[in-house]
């Protein structure tokens, strides 16, 4: 499903963003290894939710979506305006299959998703040729939080920020 969305969602050929440059960098998510490593993903953060989340959504057998993310860390040097450390959490990846979208799903997966996460700032990348993905962040209080960078030097990404509520606001 994960490099069936990306086939479906990020060619761009002025990017250089072809299928075999796809494969190349999304392409082991469909090898036998890679669904078996996404499977143990999973079930660690089913077991252990923090410091990562993992919400799959099936229609039938078949998983039509997902949203994962995880705590930052805070070893990169990375502190809040005030100077002090502050909690972040990062989003990604989040997939929902075309045909499984307009009926609440994605809703859904990011208000548990929210719910997980807390006060922390939430952090994401997403093309920036996926105008509806942006709307969707946009809906769910994600604004764009700096330039336009290419992700594995090809793909055009926006970054996009959550921030955490202020304490007057909790």
């Amino acid at each position: 499903m994960h490099l069936r969305n990306w086939l479906d969602n990020y060619l761009d050929a002025d990017a250089g963003v072809d299928e075999a440059w796809i494969r190349e960098h999304r392409g082991s998510s469909a090898t036998a290894e890679g669904v078996a490593q996404w499977r143990e993903f999973i079930e660690k953060a089913h077991r252990n939710p923090a410091p990562h989340f993992c919400r799959v959504v099936r229609s039938e057998a078949e998983i039509v979506g997902y949203l994962c993310g995880h705590e930052e860390d805070g070893e990169d040097g990375e502190d809040g305006e005030d100077g002090e450390d502050g909690e972040s959490i990062t989003l990604g990846p989040m997939y929902l299959l075309d045909r499984a979208q307009g009926r609440g799903l994605g809703g859904s997966m990011m208000a548990e998703f929210l719910a997980w996460a807390g006060p922390a700032r939430i952090r994401l990348g997403v093309a920036d040729c996926n105008e509806r993905a942006i709307r969707f962040y946009r809906r769910h209080g994600f604004e764009i939080a700096g330039e336009r960078y290419l992700w594995r030097g090809r793909l055009p990404t926006l970054p996009m920020t959550r921030e955490a509520p202020s304490t007057a606001d909790r």
